[in-house]
């Protein structure tokens, strides 16, 4: 997998795939907040290493992290399930120093998907860093 820093002029990209992979995996989300959290997102852009990841030249997802934690994974909804994800997060631990990161409790396929790759559940917490009604779970690297 091949990846690259996204620049500005990336983020209409980004926040549409988000979108698009939020509405496949997301579906505890209400409409509002998913709306809330898209116009959110790209304040956090410069604060993190968000890179775009491609296999043969096509754009399969992106990620951003800060220092040693994974803030954001997504992928584009059709290339989930097909070993993409299991590359990227492999790539990030080796070649980022990856060794956290937070999931939705209500997204059980993003947890099974960080379980088998290496990270164990250190703590929970009732609503997300918004305060918003959805249990996170923070991960860690074993």
């Amino acid at each position: 997998m091949k990846n690259r820093q996204a620049t500005t002029n990336d983020y209409e990209t980004i926040i549409n795939l988000w979108d698009r992979s939020v509405t496949k995996t997301h579906d505890f989300l209400s409409l509002k907040d998913k709306e809330d959290i898209k116009q959110e997102i790209p304040m956090y852009f410069p604060h993190l290493d968000v890179r775009l990841w491609y296999a043969e030249n096509k754009l399969i997802g992106f990620s951003g992290t800060n220092n040693q934690h994974l803030e954001m994974l997504f992928l584009e909804p059709t290339e989930i399930g097909k070993g993409y994800g299991k590359q990227i997060i492999q790539q990030l631990i080796k070649d980022f120093n990856i060794r956290s990161v937070d999931v939705n409790k209500d997204n059980a396929n993003a947890k099974m998907f960080y379980l088998k790759n290496g990270f164990t559940i250190v703590s929970e917490e009732p609503t997300d860093s918004s305060g918003r009604p959805y249990p996170i779970l923070h991960l860690g690297l074993k």
